[in-house]
């Protein structure tokens, strides 16, 4: 009876294709593969025709669809590649790891320890990872990124790189292993390795680790028990010691003994490489998939076939890139290799000629080779007959119950808030919305009223990868929405995403979600001291208010956190309109018509009063920028807190002769910002504007005239017609206000004779 321990790097090509060969050679009666054993039952759709890794075994409890965990497969997986044999041979193969009926139910015991040791610890804002409610997470595989775990505080593989005179562990392993041409005992190397590291770096504190490796050791036992007598056992690296020097049966059985478990089902879904590198969190993941892959199917490659595709994908992009380019890279690579006394040049020298020879020193043009090659967008896909994810089984059924069907063609549906079944569908296509799955466009509808939404509907094949990939959040709609936006929460910990997520979140019906985004808005608001971001936060918390009653939502905690910023606000705001530059003056101006907006949209009396106040400050002070000046005093008058000769003596005051014209200008922008109709309907203003224009010399009117010009523009067209037209008539039917002072005589003697010439008058 023969036992053959082949330990690998997961996901390295170098040890696939020595396990394709250590297998062909060797013809087992069985293969056991390091793997959850509940996916033994789906394992016969691996060699479907229809099944393209990279795909990931996804095993989920039925019961508490959180709980879930991928074991995801590239083309050059070790495991991959014995499972493919196994199938295509007809012979036994099986997953040998601790089954994760008992991961699930030990996490879960886990859990429940820590939230009552540590609850007074948790954050009441927004918790982290782990008291999330969605708890779906990548393989806690922590020797599959490479031959050793990470949890060690020192890396047994980098002391091992170190003192081969690499900086690099991944880098060692893969000149040693990966790239290596002579694997004649290559395995047993390994295991001599791995023996040796185990005895310098013990860890035999990890229970989680030594019940894993028990249960393998279980595994091997149970396949020698049915007499089979050649076993080939796939399984990490550093686990390759614990399988072949094996303890007594019993010390295994008693470490297995009353293992808490639970119900766990499996099934097969496509991945993607940018999911299988070590960027999308995965604990196994790989730096460059794509680069693995290219390397699997052409181990021999000097770096030129590697070459001629970034020189085809340069040239797509419209990048001069000829074949000097391509072989003086390679040759560029291949010194460097030399240099660093490696055998062949790996991924590190080849990026560094391409950087210098076929990019100029530009880095962004490696990004593009990172994103596009060494990474890449490589989607796998899996036959249809496969049982579905939870999330997709989920949007699916919500679709079925809410007659929403999945079609290419779009559909238009106007829902009326008031009625169960389009809240419904609201609700879901919001929540959607929020994990990125743009299935729904909503669009404005006409008429007044918050009850009515208006969606255009078109199913895009692309959704299915998005489901996919939002399904590590959750496997319902509203789990997996709720955990991801509460993620995005708290990586930004800022007030104006914190509050756009509270806004987005209360249309799509998340109330544990919408509770910890209020008190995380309190939280943030408590301690900022920007008023600008004040201003910025506050129209969509009060947007979020109006939802209030339509869908049965308390937003009392939301106004309350709103009416104390808008306070905060009033007291801070004057000071940060003095000296203030264009572009900020700028910004401020929209932030004072959404401010104003927000406050007309609340209709409470103190809150009116405290706004109008604050603005009666800004106006008056000469401080405040102009611009600022002149839209207060425009918001003033919309409020009908200043009309009349009031609004006309500070018109007069802003456009006086003593005042610079750019500075006039510059207030008038600010007066006349978003419409012109007040100059059509008040004369006054307009004679005072008109006297200020023909005051001003030639040469100082060339000067404000592109000021004078950017704020006549902005007015609609009808609004420009009517100006021009009563320009046009001069001062002709213009009331001017009159004073009670007697006139002046003399002076107005003065200008008898060029009104006489003006009209052809003889003198």
């Amino acid at each position: 009876m023969a036992i053959h321990i082949l330990g690998i790097r997961h996901h390295g090509p170098g040890s696939a294709r020595n396990v394709k060969q250590f297998l062909e050679q060797v013809k087992p009666d069985i293969v056991l593969v390091e793997g959850p054993p509940e996916a033994d039952g789906i394992l016969q759709w691996a060699a479907s025709e229809e099944m393209k890794p990279p795909v990931s075994i996804l095993c989920f409890q039925p019961e508490n669809p959180q709980q879930a965990v991928f074991y995801p497969f590239a083309e050059f997986s070790p495991e991959w590649q014995a499972i493919l044999y196994a199938r295509k041979n007809n012979i036994h193969v099986r997953f040998m790891d601790l089954p994760v009926a008992h991961k699930f139910a030990l996490d879960e015991e886990k859990k429940q320890a820590v939230a009552v040791n540590d609850k007074a610890d948790i954050d009441p804002a927004l918790q982290s990872d782990a008291d999330i409610p969605v708890q779906l997470q990548p393989a806690e595989e922590a020797d599959i990124s490479e031959a050793a775990p990470q949890r060690f505080r020192v890396d047994p593989i980098s002391e091992l790189a170190a003192a081969a005179g690499f900086a690099d562990g991944e880098k060692w392993w893969e000149h040693m292993v990966e790239y290596r041409k002579d694997t004649q005992e290559l395995f047993e190397a390994v295991e001599e390795m791995m023996s040796e590291l185990r005895e310098a770096f013990p860890d035999t504190d990890n229970k989680m680790e030594q019940l894993r490796e028990a249960h393998m050791r279980k595994t091997i036992r149970q396949a020698e028990r049915e007499m089979f007598g050649n076993i080939a056992v796939i399984c990490g690296a550093w686990h390759a010691p614990a399988l072949k020097n094996m303890p007594k049966q019993k010390e295994d059985n008693d470490l297995l003994k009353g293992l808490p478990k639970v119900k766990v089902d499996c099934t097969w879904i496509p991945w993607t490489y940018s999911r299988l590198s070590f960027n999308s969190g995965y604990g196994a993941g790989i730096w460059s998939p794509g680069w693995y892959e290219h390397i699997w199917h052409h181990p021999n490659d000097d770096g030129t076939r590697w070459m001629a595709l970034v020189a085809k994908l340069f040239r797509a992009q419209q990048i001069d890139t000829s074949v000097a380019h391509v072989m003086e890279a390679v040759r560029l690579a291949e010194a460097l290799a030399a240099l660093r006394n490696l055998p062949k040049a790996g991924l590190e020298e080849l990026n560094e000629a391409t950087l210098s020879v076929l990019c100029n020193g530009e880095n962004i043009l490696l990004k593009l080779v990172n994103d596009k090659l060494i990474i890449s967008d490589r989607l796998g896909s899996v036959p249809v007959e496969i049982p579905k994810p939870p999330l997709q089984l989920d949007i699916e059924r919500l679709q079925k119950k809410l007659r929403l069907p999945a079609t290419a063609e779009q559909k238009e549906y106007t829902l009326d808030l008031r009625k169960e079944m389009d809240l419904e569908r609201s609700n879901l296509l919001h929540r959607l919305r929020l994990l990125d799955i743009k299935w729904g466009r909503q669009s404005n509808v006409s008429g007044s009223g918050t009850f009515k939404e208006l969606w255009t509907l078109k199913w895009e094949p692309e959704f299915s990868i998005e489901i996919i990939e939002k399904g590590t959040w959750g496997s319902t709609v509203e789990d997996a929405t709720s955990s991801f936006i509460l993620h995005q929460a708290k990586e930004a910990n800022t007030l104006p995403v914190v509050c756009s997520l509270l806004e987005r979140a209360i249309p799509a019906a998340l109330p544990v979600a919408v509770e910890k985004l209020i008190q995380a808005v309190n939280n943030l608001a408590a301690t900022s001291d920007d008023v600008v971001q004040l201003m910025d936060v506050i129209p969509p918390l009060v947007n979020v208010s109006r939802y209030g009653n339509v869908r049965n939502t308390d937003a009392g905690m939301v106004l309350n956190i709103v009416e104390s910023m808008i306070e905060r606000v009033c007291v801070s705001l004057p000071a940060a309109c003095v000296s203030v530059d264009d572009d900020a003056s700028a910004a401020l101006l929209e932030h004072f018509r959404e401010m104003t907006d927000a406050v007309n949209l609340l209709q409470q009396a103190t809150l009116n009063t405290q706004w109008q106040q604050t603005l009666l400050v800004i106006a008056g002070n000469q401080s405040t920028s102009p611009s600022v000046s002149g839209y207060a005093t425009r918001l003033l008058s919309d409020y009908k807190i200043l009309a009349g000769e009031e609004l006309t003596k500070k018109f007069h005051q802003a456009m006086s002769p003593a005042i610079a014209p750019a500075i006039a200008a510059a207030w008038l922008e600010g007066f006349l910002k978003g419409s012109g109709t007040i100059l059509l309907l008040d004369n006054e203003l307009w004679a005072v504007l008109d006297n200020w224009m023909q005051q001003l010399e030639e040469d100082i009117f060339i000067q404000v005239l592109p000021l004078l010009r950017r704020t006549f523009s902005n007015f609609a067209k009808p609004e420009r017609k009517k100006m021009g037209e009563k320009a046009k008539h001069g001062t002709t039917g213009i009331t001017v206000r009159q004073t009670n002072a007697d006139p002046d005589h003399e002076r107005a003697a003065k200008g008898i004779p060029v009104i006489m010439k003006l009209f052809n008058y003889p003198m």
